[in-house]
């Protein structure tokens, strides 16, 4: 991918991270505390992700957390962009759940309690 083309593609992602974003409940937004979201073009080697989450969950965050570097969401165009295929509803669909999703991490939600979530 060039560099116009990549240019083009993380605005888009940007775009739809802050559509997201302002989508969460006013509360919701307020409490997002020290997060840094980035958009990365392909996991670290060997893992297969769509987005990371990387930091202290709200609720295990104590008095030491004070000055600590921001946590950091990655979501990786790359995975995203060849699973959308060239469809653009698709692709807004799956970054904006992959935000919400990793978002969800920073409140400390897991993995299965996602899973369970969805079901519903």
């Amino acid at each position: 991918m060039d560099a116009s083309a990549r240019r083009e593609r993380d605005d888009l992602f940007f775009e739809v991270i802050d559509d997201a974003l302002n989508s969460l409940p006013d509360n919701l937004r307020a409490a997002i505390s020290n997060v840094e979201i980035l958009v990365e073009d392909e996991p670290p080697d060997g893992q297969r992700l769509l987005g990371l989450y990387q930091g202290v969950p709200l609720p295990r965050r104590t008095s030491a957390y004070s000055g600590a570097l921001p946590d950091k969401i990655s979501i990786y165009g790359g995975p995203i962009t060849r699973l959308a295929a060239g469809d653009g509803d698709r692709l807004r669909r799956e970054v904006r759940h992959v935000v919400l999703h990793e978002i969800a991490h920073h409140f400390g939600i897991s993995d299965e309690r996602l899973i369970e979530l969805d079901r519903y």
